[in-house]
């Protein structure tokens, strides 16, 4: 669920290029960039390009050079490494609003993992240079900069205790439960639909298991009747239960 951003008035540069002006609205509606002014972001949206990729397009290769970092619009993008025998291990899946490649961008090296499109995606590029003129301008954005990458450290060290302490139906109903979260209002109780994002392997892979694992704790979900399974649809009768099942 995302958190609603007021957006500044741009009122005042109606004759800029409405393409860039566009750009700099959506800038504004990110975590990272509200509380800029308009001329601040009119002038990061300078350094910004669309960029669109079909479901199944790589982004960016592991040992590619990074110019910059992307935002999100529409669609989902799988982040991975991938090792000399094919093998994939899922290390997020960016969904619309979140930005990805900070982190390699500061430390100036090439990317250290893959980037591919889950679904036809539209993205904006975000250039090095232009990041970095504004963060020379406005120190606030370091902080934010600095809280945003935080925070993902933050996450990736839950995961860690997650995939390290939790077993495996321990990650798959705490992966729904976030899922659940994610939707809306929290239901403490009653029937609840999780719509998966993405097919099983991918998801299975970002949790650490194995798809047979993965699929096998499903059905072992599903025979003790805290959900069902329709494709990607998943049904929780009572979602307190299936809460219950973390404790």
């Amino acid at each position: 669920m995302m958190t609603c951003i007021p957006r500044p008035d741009f009122d005042d540069h109606a004759a800029s290029d409405p393409a860039l002006l566009e750009v700099a609205q959506i800038l504004s509606g990110t975590p990272l960039f509200s509380g800029l002014r308009p001329d601040d972001l009119l002038r990061l949206a300078a350094g910004c390009r669309r960029e669109h990729y079909d479901k199944g397009n790589i982004l960016f290769h592991k040992g590619d050079p990074c110019h910059g970092f992307y935002l999100a619009l529409e669609g989902q993008i799988k982040l991975a490494f991938i090792s000399q025998d094919g093998n994939q291990k899922v290390v997020e899946i960016i969904r619309p609003g979140q930005t990805f490649g900070e982190a390699v961008m500061f430390m100036e090296r090439p990317y250290m993992l893959m980037a591919q499109a889950l679904t036809d995606c539209r993205l904006l590029h975000i250039a090095k240079d232009a990041v970095f003129a504004e963060l020379a301008r406005d120190p606030q954005m370091c902080r934010k900069l600095i809280a945003g990458l935080s925070m993902r450290l933050h996450h990736l060290i839950g995961d860690l205790e997650a995939h390290s302490l939790r077993s495996g139906r321990e990650r798959i109903i705490g992966y729904l439960l976030r899922e659940e979260e994610m939707a809306g209002p929290v239901a403490t109780a009653g029937a609840v639909t999780i719509r998966l994002p993405t097919h099983k392997g991918t998801i299975a892979s970002r949790l650490n298991l194995t798809q047979e694992h993965f699929s096998r704790i499903l059905h072992e979900l599903v025979d003790e009747g805290l959900v069902v399974v329709q494709g990607r649809l998943i049904h929780v009768p009572d979602i307190g239960r299936l809460r219950a099942g973390l404790v």
